[in-house]
């Protein structure tokens, strides 16, 4: 199995030490992950597999972030983080982390909380 291979489902891999495959799994965190700005191919296989690995994805725009999975058949939960909610949601994002979830944070296009002016 190749890491390409999670695009499709299955569970991500990689080559151990010892020539073998072993699980790619998350450790339980918060994970900024960069989105597509435009093109949704333009995404990384590493994106991808942290999309289908954690626990919820925390998104700017719901309907946006539910295109991207839609193409790639991610079903993980989506849940709606922005400026209007951040304060009210926060506390229950930081108790979800303390228990031990994996959680991604996404934007509309590029990085989440990263500024480009341009």
């Amino acid at each position: 199995m190749t890491k390409s291979d999670s695009i499709s489902g299955k569970p991500a891999a990689q080559s151990s030490p010892e020539g073998g495959m072993q699980s790619d799994a998350l450790s339980s965190g918060l994970y900024i992950v960069a989105t597509p700005i435009g093109n949704l191919r333009d995404i990384t296989l590493r994106a991808l597999d942290t999309l289908m690995g954690v626990d919820l994805i925390l998104a700017e725009d719901t309907r946006q972030t539910r295109k991207l999975l839609s193409a790639y058949d991610i079903n993980t939960p989506l849940s709606a983080y922005h400026d209007h909610n951040a304060a009210k949601r926060i506390p229950e994002i930081l108790k979800m982390l303390e228990d031990g979830k994996r959680i991604a944070q996404v934007s509309d296009a590029g990085t989440p909380l990263v500024s480009d002016p341009g």
